[in-house]
């Protein structure tokens, strides 16, 4: 499990999850991302976490927007205390002036206080657990940035081998764990760098109207989650897809006028 020398990552803070292989250690990491509000799903997968031998989570950030239950997520996860990277859309609540904000964040600004505000907008944008993990939400280099898919006829496609070398030049961990795309991956790099992205806990389909346009679809609409786990040859993943009340979650975006999440949140689709 070596990989390349570590290196100082602009803006990387250190954070001592008690997991880690850089020693000998047997760990094993939950990794969580995209909750988006979505509390049924959330804490579904918490409680799946519980019986799995973790010895950490790791939580990728866009905690809370969305046309859910965004005030009920973050105290939720408040309460977990777990170690975040911030996402996108937590930054945009603290950035963007409210009458500019897109109608997720802004069904989520309303419902936060200015605490809970400030509180996702001070997240890290990137964690480094021991010198071997690098945890972002989108990319190294952009929060909004893909990292191991590309926009390709309006969908999300994976990014051929030399790109990704390209976007992982000189970041000096053997293991990168990234959010953003909502797409449940695992690939290792020619570099032999593993990337790990879990998937959405909480959305698992929406419509991108940002140039380029574009649609990502799970497929299915399970909660999705990550295990990172150390061992004796080598790093294993296992990519998790959890049954929860999918149908409540899409009531309740429905009766909040979003028509499109509870389409996503009941199918895993947003298209035909």
């Amino acid at each position: 499990m070596s990989g390349p020398p570590a290196a100082e990552v602009p803006g990387a803070d250190p954070v001592d999850l008690k997991f880690g292989s850089t020693k000998g250690s047997i760990g094993r990491l939950a990794i969580i991302a995209d909750v988006h509000g979505n509390l049924p799903a959330l804490e579904a997968v918490l409680a799946d976490i519980k019986t799995s031998g973790v010895t950490a989570t790791i939580n990728l950030g866009d905690c809370v927007s969305g046309p859910l239950w965004p005030r009920e997520t973050i105290e939720v996860l408040e309460r977990a205390a777990l170690a975040t990277v911030r996402g996108n859309h937590d930054r945009w609540l603290g950035e963007i002036p409210r009458a500019r904000l897109g109608p997720s964040d802004a069904f989520a600004f309303d419902r936060l206080t200015p605490t809970q505000v400030a509180s996702l907008l001070a997240l890290p944008e990137r964690l480094d657990l021991g010198g071997e993990i690098l945890a972002v939400h989108g990319s190294p280099s952009s929060d909004v940035e893909y990292l191991l898919e590309d926009v390709v006829a309006g969908r999300l496609a994976p990014a051929a081998p030399r790109e990704l070398n390209r976007r992982l030049d000189g970041i000096g961990r053997s293991v990168v764990l990234c959010g953003h795309s909502h797409q449940a991956r695992v690939v290792r790099t020619l570099d032999a760098v593993l990337i790990i992205n879990p998937g959405s806990v909480g959305c698992p389909g929406y419509v991108d109207p940002a140039p380029p346009s574009h649609i990502s679809e799970a497929g299915s609409p399970h909660a999705r989650y990550a295990l990172l786990t150390a061992t004796a040859v080598g790093w294993r993943v296992d990519l998790l897809a959890i049954a929860y009340d999918w149908a409540a979650a899409a009531r309740r975006a429905a009766q909040n006028g979003r028509e499109d999440w509870a389409r996503a949140l009941a199918t895993g689709f947003v298209a035909d």
